[in-house]
Order: C-alpha cells, then structure tokens, then sequence
C-alpha cells in the first residue's frame, strides 16, 4: 500500500514538472512572438516617420522649349529600396521633361553608345537632345552591389548642394530597374584626361594653379558652407571635371556621406593613391581625409605623374635636403618645359606636403588652403603688376633721355 501510494505521488511530481516545463517553454514562445511583432510594427513606423521626414529635392528639369522648370519637389526616401519602392513613373521632374524619358535619353545617347566616363556606380553617357542641349547621363550598373546606395546619396546631396565649383544636377530617374543622373555637360572632360592623356596639349602653370583654387573652393563650401557639412571621400583627377571655360568642378559624390564626429565605415571607399592613410588604420574618416586627398592631387598638378604609379615615393624622394628649396623643382611636370614662377611653385609644393601629412592634426583646413592658394595667385598678380610698372617707366626713361640726346647742340637747354 505504501509503495502504492509513493508511486503516485512521484508520477504526479513527474507530470507535475513536465507540465509545468511544457507551459514555460509556451509562454517564453508566446513573448519572444510578441516581441518579434512589436519590433516590427516599431521599425515600420519608424521607417515611415523617416520617409515623410525625407528631404524635398528641388530637381531641375528641361522641358521641350528648352526652360528650366525647377518649381517642382520630390521626395526621396533616404531609407528607399530602390529595386522595390522606386516610383514606378519618371522622376526626372514629374514627368515634366519629356514624355518617355528613358527612350529619349536611350536615343540621345544613341542606344547608350557614347560613353565618355566611369562614374562610381556605373558609365557616363553624352547625351545630345532633342532641344539641341547636351548632358551627360549617368547610368546606375546592373551589376553593381553598392550602386543603389550610391545612386541615392548622390541624389540626395547634389540636390540640395549648389555652388560653382560642383557639377550641376539637372534631373534623375529612378524607376524599377532604371536609374539614371542628368548633370550638366563638361565639354572639356576630366582633369585626369589634359594630364595623363597622350593627344592632350599640356596645361600651362598658370591654369594648374587656378584649376587647384577652384577645386579647394568646391571642398571648403562641402566641408563649411553645407549644411550639415559633408565628406567627399573619393577626390581624384577623373573627379575633376573642367568646363568650356577649363574652370574646375567637383563631380561624383557617390561615396559622400555627412561629416559626423567619430563616425566609423566598415569598408575603406575610395581610390588607391589618394586614400588618406589614417582613414586606413581607424576607418573613421573626417574632413581631413579628402585634405589628403587633395594634397595628393595637387602633386598631381604639379608633377603630371599618376598617385596609381608611385607618385607620393617620388615625392618623398624629392624631400631629401631641401633646405635650399630646390627640391621642388626636380619634379614639376617636364612638359611645362620651365615655364612657371619658381616661387609660386615652392609656396604651392609646400601647401601640398603639408595636406598630406601623416598626422591629420597637423593638416591645413581647406578653409586655410583656399586662403593660401589665393593668396599666391594674389602675389604673383601684384609682382606682374609691379614689372610692368617698372617697365613702363624705364621705357619712359629711355624715351626721354633718347629725345635729349637729338635736341640740336646749339639750342640753349
């Protein structure tokens, strides 16, 4: 009777205990189900809240006649899929620019065979249209795994950065499966082209020196007149685009991201030769990183050699004992055949090797360069004008002196 009893009570103790686990394990199940749907149900809305915060893009478009008709705002969703939630109609201006955009475009740049760049999403296309106005058209690659990001903070930032040293975007579209970027075209191509290309006159100094103050204008305004401020990240001479006029504009923002303190990326963007290399080490890049960056591209300018094929080695050889402050002048560009002003080039030289410092601290701001630059174009403008000055008046010593020595000797002076 008692092992009866006792059997019992340790089959109820045991059911007991397995009913009791199985209801745990029910409830954790139902509160971690719970948990997943307000996650959700949070993410989602705050998803929304960021696409109703999105920023209102003023997008300029072109219509038939050939009249901006920049009246016109788009939302654009920071947050967007491209590949899903892309507006199924033409972005270029709400369908104000042409009526299929993408048979126009296709058609300006016949069958998208003119392609004149690599941009870094995908190629550049010239587009003449149907108005007689020419564009370049950026096309966002099938294949390409960051484009989409890409494509969308170029979008985001051009349309709200407007300065005369930054390409112009004139329109976009976004459509499923369809991206494209409408800028302004430069009829005279890439910095990289007139310095590394082979049927390219070469620049003279004079134009380097200006092509490098409009360029550092074009980053002071990103890292100080932007609000908020922003990185470019990816500076290089086929970044440099040059009008009909040869001024310079930064183009290509596709890796640009806002400047934020200690902000870290998990991979390293940008182009070997020019990627600072304390952006490198930390992977937090700043604005100092596209300070380097423009150190590098000024050696560029002033060499003519390419950052891909040991351009900063063979600065760095020309650093050796140059107290006399001839060492500059080892490696300017031959093709400039010694026509620059030998103290402009050592002022800018020295500009340069301090941009690229190894310790980001100990760089310029492009606020300071922009200053330096000027101010070298300042000084050489006023020691031209002194010359001539002084020419001047020697010729006018001259004339007069050469007028008194023909007087007739026998006329009373």
């Amino acid at each position: 009777m008692m092992n009866s009893i006792i059997l019992h009570l340790v089959v109820g103790i045991v059911a007991g205990f397995a009913l009791g686990l199985v209801l745990g394990i029910g409830v954790v199940c139902c509160l971690r189900i719970r948990r997943r749907r307000c996650r959700r149900i949070q993410s989602q809305r705050s998803i929304s809240a960021q696409r109703e915060k999105a920023p209102k893009l003023p997008v300029k478009a072109v219509s038939n006649n050939g009249v901006d008709s920049s009246n016109t705002n788009t939302t654009v969703s920071e947050f967007s899929n491209f590949g899903q939630d892309s507006p199924r109609t033409s972005e270029w201006t709400n369908s104000d620019l042409l009526g299929s955009v993408g048979r126009d475009v296709q058609k300006a740049t016949y069958n998208f065979t003119t392609a004149i760049g690599q941009g870094a999403f995908g190629p550049v296309y010239k587009a003449q249209m149907s108005t007689g106005e020419t564009f370049a058209v950026k096309v966002l690659a099938a294949n390409s795994t960051q484009g989409q990001n890409e494509f969308l903070a170029e979008v985001l930032l051009l349309g709200r950065l407007h300065h005369k040293s930054l390409v112009n975007l004139v329109g976009y579209m976004a459509e499923v499966g369809q991206h494209m970027l409408l800028y302004k075209y430069m009829s005279n191509g890439s910095l990289f082209s007139h310095l590394h290309g082979d049927n390219r006159k070469p620049l003279s100094w004079d134009l380097r020196v200006d092509i490098a103050l409009d360029i550092a204008r074009g980053l002071e305004y990103l890292h100080y007149g932007a609000v908020p401020s922003v990185v470019h990240r990816d500076i290089k001479s086929s970044n440099i685009l040059l009008d009909r006029s040869m001024r310079a504009r930064v183009a290509d923002f596709g890796l640009s991201r806002q400047d934020r303190s200690k902000l870290r990326s998990s991979n390293i963007r940008g182009t070997y030769g020019y990627v600072d290399p304390e952006y490198v080490l930390t992977k937090t890049y700043t604005k100092k990183c596209d300070v380097y960056s423009f150190g590098v591209l000024l050696f560029e300018i002033i060499t003519g050699r390419n950052p891909q094929q040991g351009l900063m080695e063979y600065v760095e050889l020309a650093t050796i004992d140059t107290e006399d402050k001839l060492g500059w002048q080892e490696i300017v560009d031959s093709r400039l055949d010694g026509r620059f002003n030998v103290e402009q080039l050592v002022n800018v030289a020295d500009l340069a090797y301090k941009c690229v410092s190894s310790l980001s601290k100990n760089r310029p701001s492009m606020r300071d360069i922009v200053q330096s630059l000027s101010w070298i174009l300042m000084m050489k403008h006023d020691t031209e004008n002194y010359k001539q000055t002084s020419n001047d008046a020697a010729e006018e010593t001259y004339i007069e002196i050469d007028l008194l020595d023909n007087q007739d000797p026998f006329i009373e002076r």
